[in-house]
């Protein structure tokens, strides 16, 4: 271990008592939680409280749908920050994406400007979007290499891409395939500024992928300078499966059209009294999608804000960024091992992507998961193996990880070049 390595992350009681929430197989190494997490005991204790009312007596437990959706807003407010009127109840964050990019409000001749780091998900979805509105949509790169990635030199790319037409700008806050984390508020900043010299119909939405970003980062969503934040909270929150959110600003609620019915009471009621709720109700809970969800999971999603909140968001961002120091630290030592996730740790969050020399990243996560640690690989053109260390890892785990990768997986495979 080089001298660069930090002194190892010690367990508290704390992170101690919160890894016991959880019903993790504790024969592996859990390093790919970012993809699909676990469900921590409150979590789990209210979806069966539901569940189990829901078979015993639907129409009975149903009734108090509206106090729960409530219960359920207000929890996510007191996480994020914000009003719970400016927060929508999706499925997932691609859902949520669907909420905001198909519903904004563009005309031809319209912009809209995304990066090439963006996830299938957004990229699609914006294609989809340009070709219904008659918009363009232009990608552009926000760094060229990203282990020196730079602020200045995200912040610059921004700015010079937005043009005169830009009317949406779509940005994920921390890359999943690389692992850098843009600074978000310089960039909101930037936006903010630009926005203040046009006029106010040509004035452009940022909406923010944060889907790496909650249940990692310490932040008030008011501060951010981003018109919408979108997010699954089936990651790092440990949030019930199916579940997600948008929150958003009273300028891009104003832009953006509901897509879908809501069922929300705060729209169906105005409709069943006679009245159109245009204008009543909150735009956020007009574009809340309706539908039957699985009520026992979004009923559930309070008790994952509330689990959030007692772990401590700024000790949870804390924890994670000292993790992911040590992580990347100890990586970065092993030979064959390239690490693609930057050097800064301002510029990443809970993820530490890297490459393994003449090896496809798919052979490298099967050979470790026959070794019993569990990584992730980045669905991206371009893969990487990816590390993913949370509340729920220890400094153990990562030793026990990288030791296996390096005394063991790289021994005993052989290096077959142009299999990458």
């Amino acid at each position: 271990m080089s001298s660069t390595t930090p002194d190892r992350p010690r367990d508290t009681v704390h992170w101690d008592w919160a890894k016991s929430q959880f019903e993790l197989d504790p024969d592996y190494v859990h390093l790919a939680l970012s993809m699909l997490a676990p469900h921590p005991r409150p979590v789990r204790a209210a979806i069966e409280h539901h569940r189990r009312s829901l078979d015993r007596n639907p129409a009975l437990h149903f009734h108090e749908r509206d106090d729960r959706v409530r219960q359920v807003l207000d929890s996510a407010a007191a996480y994020l920050g914000g009003r719970p009127d400016s927060i929508a109840l999706t499925e997932s964050t691609t859902a949520g994406l669907a909420v905001v990019c198909a519903g904004i409000r563009l005309a031809p001749g319209d912009e809209i400007l995304s990066t090439d780091h963006e996830h299938y998900a957004a990229s699609e979805i914006l294609r989809f979007k340009a070709a219904a509105s008659g918009a363009t949509h232009r990608v552009i790169p926000l760094y060229g290499h990203a282990p020196e990635a730079d602020t200045d030199e995200m912040v610059d790319a921004v700015v010079r891409g937005i043009g005169p037409r830009t009317r949406l700008l779509v940005l994920t806050w921390v890359h999943s395939g690389t692992g850098v984390k843009l600074p978000l508020e310089a960039i909101g900043a930037a936006v903010t500024a630009l926005n203040a010299d046009r006029p106010a119909e040509q004035q452009l939405v940022l909406c923010v992928d944060a889907v790496h970003a909650l249940g990692v980062e310490d932040f008030d969503v008011t501060e951010l300078g981003c018109d919408f934040l979108v997010a699954g909270c089936h990651k790092w929150l440990f949030g019930p499966r199916g579940t997600g959110v948008v929150w958003g600003s009273d300028r891009g609620w104003s832009r953006v059209s509901p897509v879908t019915t809501s069922f929300d009471v705060e729209v169906f009621w105005p409709w069943y009294l006679g009245r159109t709720p245009d204008g009543e109700a909150p735009p956020a809970r007009m574009c809340t999608p309706g539908g039957f969800p699985a009520y026992e999971h979004r009923w559930a999603l309070h008790e994952a804000f509330r689990f959030q909140l007692a772990l401590g968001p700024s000790e949870v961002a804390a924890r994670i960024a000292e993790l992911t120091t040590y992580c990347r630290n100890r990586l970065a030592d092993v030979p064959r091992v390239t690490v693609r996730t930057p050097r800064s740790p301002h510029l990443r969050a809970g993820m530490i992507c890297f490459d393994v020399d003449g090896h496809d990243p798919a052979e490298i996560v099967a050979e470790l998961e026959r070794r019993h640690v569990m990584a992730g690989q980045t669905p991206y053109r371009r893969s990487a193996i990816r590390f993913a260390p949370g509340v729920l890892n220890s400094a153990a785990d990562i030793d026990r990880a990288v030791d296996v990768l390096e005394q063991t997986v790289l021994r005993h495979l052989p290096t077959t070049e142009g299999n990458r």
